[in-house]
């Protein structure tokens, strides 16, 4: 088990079916209660997962600290690519007191 913990970047990379997005949610979810901006990025997952996702973050009412950025399978292989870098901007910054996006 590797933490994912309070201020941390993390990658999760798995084979399909294993929990990646479970773990993510737990960790938002988790956090909700902090006033930590948490970054979700979906990259090549169907529209469907990533609305069953987001509401899912509705129901336990993590949206209000959570940003979600989707490039779903259907985007250009140029925008996967570059899909992680603005959640990655949106993380450096998003820690400063009454950062807004």
């Amino acid at each position: 088990m590797i933490p994912i913990g309070r201020g941390q970047r993390e990658l999760i990379l798995g084979d399909r079916q294993i929990g990646k997005t479970a773990i993510a949610l737990d960790a938002i979810i988790n956090q909700k209660e902090t006033g930590l901006v948490c970054v979700y990025c979906a990259i090549g997952q169907q529209k469907s997962a990533v609305a069953r996702v987001i509401a899912q973050l509705r129901k336990y009412e993590a949206m209000n600290n959570c940003i979600v950025v989707v490039s779903t399978g259907e985007d250009t292989p140029g925008l996967n690519f570059i899909a992680p870098t603005p959640p990655t901007t949106m993380a450096s910054t998003s820690w400063k007191k009454g950062a807004t996006f």
